[in-house]
Formats: C-alpha cells, sequence, structure tokens
C-alpha cells in the first residue's frame, strides 16, 4: 500500500488526461489534440510527454513513439485529494466534504448517494 505518488503539474495532466480517454495513442495524436484544443506547439506537447516519460507516468514504445500511461487516473486523483486536504483542510476531510456540500443545493437522489457512500466506508471499518 506504500505507493510512491508521482507528482504530475496541470500542463502534464492534460497529456494524461488524453492517455487516459484515449489508450495508447502516438506523441503525434496527443500533439495534435493539444494543439487543436489549446494552441500548444507540438514541440510543447513532445517536452511534457518526456517529461513524463522521466517521471515514470508515461511509457515509449516503437514504432511512432507510441505512448502509454504507467500510473493510472484513480491514483492521480487519489493523491490530488490527499494534498488538497492536508494543505488546505489540515489534512481533516470531513472539512474537505463539508466545504464541498455548503458550496452547492444537492438533489434529494445525490443526497441518498451520500448516504450510501457513508454507509459503506462504516461497513468497511
Amino acid at each position: 500500500m506504500d505507493k510512491k505518488t508521482v507528482k504530475l503539474f496541470d500542463s502534464e495532466l492534460k497529456v494524461m488526461d488524453i492517455l487516459w480517454k484515449e489508450g495508447d495513442v502516438q506523441a503525434k495524436h496527443v500533439a495534435d489534440i493539444l494543439t487543436k484544443e489549446l494552441g500548444w506547439n507540438k514541440n510543447t506537447t513532445y517536452t511534457l510527454i518526456k517529461r513524463c516519460i522521466k517521471k515514470k507516468a508515461i511509457e515509449r514504445s516503437e514504432p511512432n513513439f507510441m505512448c502509454h500511461a504507467l500510473i493510472p487516473k484513480e491514483d492521480v486523483q487519489e493523491a490530488e485529494t490527499n494534498a488538497l486536504i492536508n494543505k488546505i483542510y489540515d489534512g481533516s476531510a470531513d472539512k474537505l466534504f463539508a466545504a464541498l456540500l455548503s458550496r452547492t443545493k444537492l438533489s434529494a437522489e445525490e443526497i441518498e448517494r451520500l448516504k450510501q457512500i457513508v454507509a459503506d466506508l462504516k461497513c468497511d471499518d
């Protein structure tokens, strides 16, 4: 359970998000998408892919500079959530939860789903 988390910056997450959505693709495909969506230069995308490779977040294979995500999106989400809780909410998940709930009007269905999540957590103890 002692996973080493990889710290990814927002720009690197844009690259990873494409791999998480589309699976293994060529670096050129990633660059084409980010050029179209964000106006990035191809070289910018390739630099970010290479940084992710160094961080062991992406694996490169040949032919055609294929990119494969080595870390699951869920691991990154968990690490980012934990970092947020520790940085902003003094390590208290219930403070984060309270802040999120106070910002929005929840439907009856959403409230029931949240109750089920809490009930499931109680069962795991």
